[in-house]
C-alpha cells in the first residue's frame, strides 16, 4: 500500500514524520513546496501536483485548510485519476460540505471516507490523534490498518456527515472550555488571588479539564508563540458550528459570545498564535 498525503501544513507534517518512521511509502505535495523539504529528507517523495500523488497511492490523506480548498485541490485533478482511489478527508469541514465532497467524489468513481482528528502535533507524531470517520463500513475497513497508525482505536461513526459532526461538537468544546477558563482566571488574576491556591480548588472538583493545566502558562505569562492549534483554525471552526447549529435551530447565544471574541483576539493580530491567545482579548493587560 502507497498512501498519499496532500497539505503538509502543522498536522500534515507532524502526521507524514510519524508514517514514516513506521515506515510507509509515503507520497506527498504541498501547493508551498518548501513545506515539503524536510519530509524529502526523512525519505518522502514529493510530487509535483495533487494528481500525481492521486494517481500514485492506494489511499490518499487530505489535510487542507477548508472545503474551499479541497475543491480547488480537486479541480487540478483529471476526473480519472480518481478512479478506485481512497480519499479520506481528514481536516474540519461542514457535515454538509463532507457529503458534497463524496459525490464529487463517488462521481469520478473514486472512494471518499470522512476522518476528521482530534489531538494536536505531539499525538500526530506518535500516531495517538483521536480519530472519526463516517462513511461506508467497506471503505472504513479498507482505511482501518492505516487509521490504527494513525491514533488509537478508530471510531466510525455513521455516514458521511456525521464524523464532520462529532468534530465540531468537540471543536465546540474546545472553544467553550478555553473561553471560560481564561475568564475565571482574569478574574482571580485581577484580584490578586494567588493562581496555584485557585488551581487546587478546581483540580480536586468536577470541573476540572485537563486542557486548563496545559494552557495555564500560556495564559499566565501572556505566551502564544508556537501554536499546535492556530486561534484562526478555532475561529473558523468556531463559525462553521454556528452556521450549522443555526440550521439546525438551536440557541447558539453562548457561542456567539466566544466567537466574538476569537474575532477581537484576530483583530489583535494573533491569528497565528496558540487560541489560548483568547486570554489576550479577555484580560490584555495584567493586574
Amino acid at each position: 500500500m502507497k498512501i498519499g498525503l496532500i497539505g503538509t501544513g502543522l498536522m500534515g507534517q507532524a502526521l507524514s514524520t510519524h508514517l514514516l518512521a513506521e515506515s510507509q511509502p509515503l507520497i506527498i505535495y504541498n501547493r508551498s513546496s518548501e513545506k515539503s523539504d524536510a519530509l524529502r529528507e526523512l525519505g518522502a517523495e514529493v510530487a509535483t501536483s495533487a494528481q500525481q500523488v492521486v494517481e500514485k497511492s492506494n489511499i490518499c490523506l487530505l489535510f487542507l485548510s477548508d472545503a474551499e480548498a479541497i475543491h480547488t485541490v480537486f479541480d487540478s485533478i483529471a476526473p480519472a485519476s480518481f478512479d478506485s482511489t481512497l480519499l479520506i478527508q481528514m481536516g474540519t469541514i461542514a457535515p454538509e460540505e463532507s457529503r458534497e465532497l463524496a459525490q464529487r467524489v463517488n462521481a469520478m468513481k473514486g472512494r471518499y471516507l470522512e476522518c476528521p482528528v482530534l489531538g494536536s502535533l505531539p499525538e500526530a507524531r506518535k500516531g495517538k490523534l483521536i480519530l472519526m470517520a463516517g462513511g461506508s463500513e467497506a471503505d472504513y475497513q479498507t482505511a482501518l490498518p492505516l487509521l490504527e497508525l494513525i491514533g488509537n482505536a478508530p471510531q466510525h461513526i455513521g455516514d458521511v456527515g456525521q464524523g464532520a459532526t462529532v468534530k465540531l461538537a468537540m471543536n465546540q468544546l474546545i472553544a467553550g472550555l478555553t473561553a471560560s477558563f481564561a475568564l475565571s482566571l482574569a478574574l482571580v488574576e485581577k484580584e490578586g488571588i494567588k493562581t496555584e491556591q485557585f488551581m487546587g480548588i478546581v483540580r480536586d472538583s468536577a470541573l476540572y479539564a485537563p486542557t486548563f493545566d496545559k494552557k495555564l502558562n500560556r495564559m499566565l505569562d501572556r505566551d502564544f508563540a508556537n501554536p499546535n492549534f492556530p486561534t484562526k483554525h478555532l475561529a473558523k471552526d468556531t463559525r462553521l458550528f454556528l452556521s450549522v447549529a443555526n440550521e439546525l435551530g438551536l440557541d447558539t447565544s453562548a457561542l456567539q459570545g466566544i466567537d466574538s471574541l476569537l474575532g477581537k483576539t484576530l483583530e489583535m493580530g494573533l491569528d497565528n498564535t496558540d487560541y489560548s491567545a483568547l486570554m489576550a482579548a479577555i484580560s490584555p493587560d495584567k493586574k
